[in-house]
């Protein structure tokens, strides 16, 4: 399986961070996690993401809040699917961040999950790898199984109990 690039544009992103990592621990996907900015950090956010296919990642995701930048200057450098996660920030509440990640110019595109949605983040990251992955496809296919079942197991308990 290939490696899946994380990176954040500053440790504050940590928590939002840590939500995509437990998912990929869970799948047991390999995964490289990185603090990289876009500002401060530009040549080696540009080396990180033209590197990126020929150091064995086949997908990157990128978290920033504010003006987040990050996730298009990762994918300008790159032809690997970025994945970007806006970031909630102390100002606007990560609408910045939103629409400062799903606004890229043609050309360019940049999938966006929801602010803070590192768990999907990372579950879309693993989609696009399935796409040549059976095994992992197949893992998938069970979370998503499990998954209903937790939420039918529920609907029965609520229907239980409030069922007049």
């Amino acid at each position: 399986m290939k490696k899946i690039g994380i990176v954040m544009g500053s440790v504050s992103d940590m928590p939002v961070i840590e939500k995509a990592v437990a998912v990929l621990d869970e799948f047991g996907a390999p995964y490289e996690v990185r603090v990289l900015s876009a500002h401060r950090t530009p040549e080696e956010a540009r080396a990180f993401a033209a590197l990126a296919k020929d150091e064995g990642f086949g997908v990157l995701i990128a978290a920033a809040g504010m003006a987040a930048h990050l996730a298009g200057a990762v994918a300008a450098n790159t032809t690997l699917p970025v994945i970007g996660i806006p970031c909630k920030g102390p100002v606007l509440d990560g609408i910045d961040a939103l629409l400062s990640t799903v606004q890229m110019p043609s050309g360019i595109p940049v999938a966006t999950v929801a602010v803070n949605a590192g768990a999907n983040a990372a579950l879309l990251s693993l989609q696009i790898l399935a796409l040549s992955d059976e095994a992992l496809a197949k893992k998938l296919e069970e979370k998503r199984r499990r998954d209903a079942e937790k939420v039918l197991a529920a609907d029965m308990e609520v229907r239980a109990r409030f069922q007049k």
